[in-house]
């Protein structure tokens, strides 16, 4: 199991002032996140579903010691709709960490988000230009950020150059054996000229 982590939108989150709740979305459907040149992913409007009654987190950078919010505890909401995965968490006043990140949403130091998941399902298009676009099917949600940077350029880039390097493997490998296979039946129709 490897967890990745992408971004979201940039620009995304709010603030209420009635009571401290940072809002927004943590991540877009449909939305082409490029990982490098020549390869991206998107996320399906489906691939949230069944999983948002897990016990999901919102954290600060991906960092498990700064903890804004869970859904267990009903201080984090999460929600899908059309355009996204919708989240709102309630700042607990009396913690200094997550006041000094709301204040940093409030002045748009922080603007950006982030999910950590692991994928259960994708579906891939490799194109004959050498273009390739992963869809995001089907996740199992850990956690939501507030990033200052998004991690999209560290670990999901890297997990996704495996992920196509093992795939150009196993298809050369594929077609190696094919090779060899269609050899092998020539030399067996081939007449025997051994004499003894």
């Amino acid at each position: 199991m490897e967890m990745r982590k992408t971004e979201a939108l940039r620009s995304s989150f709010k603030v209420r002032t009635d009571e401290p709740r940072i809002e927004g979305y943590f991540a877009v459907f449909g939305q082409n996140y490029e990982l490098w040149p020549g390869a991206t992913e998107s996320i399906d409007p489906h691939a949230f579903d069944g999983c948002l009654n897990d016990d999901i987190r919102c954290l600060v950078d991906h960092d498990t010691r700064l903890v804004l919010g869970r859904t267990k505890a009903r201080t984090l909401t999460l929600r899908v709709d059309s355009h996204g995965l919708w989240g709102s968490v309630l700042i607990n006043k009396n913690d200094l960490d997550a006041m000094n990140i709301y204040q940093r949403v409030k002045r748009g130091d922080v603007n950006q988000a982030s999910f950590g998941f692991e994928i259960l399902d994708e579906a891939v298009n490799k194109k004959p230009n050498g273009e390739i676009h992963w869809t995001i099917k089907k996740v199992k949600l850990y956690e939501v950020s507030c990033v200052t940077f998004p991690a999209y350029t560290g670990t999901s880039i890297e997990a996704r150059k495996k992920d196509l390097a093992k795939d150009d493997l196993n298809a050369w490998k594929n077609e190696m054996k094919r090779r060899l296979q269609a050899a092998h039946k020539k030399l067996e129709r081939r007449p025997s000229k051994c004499r003894y």
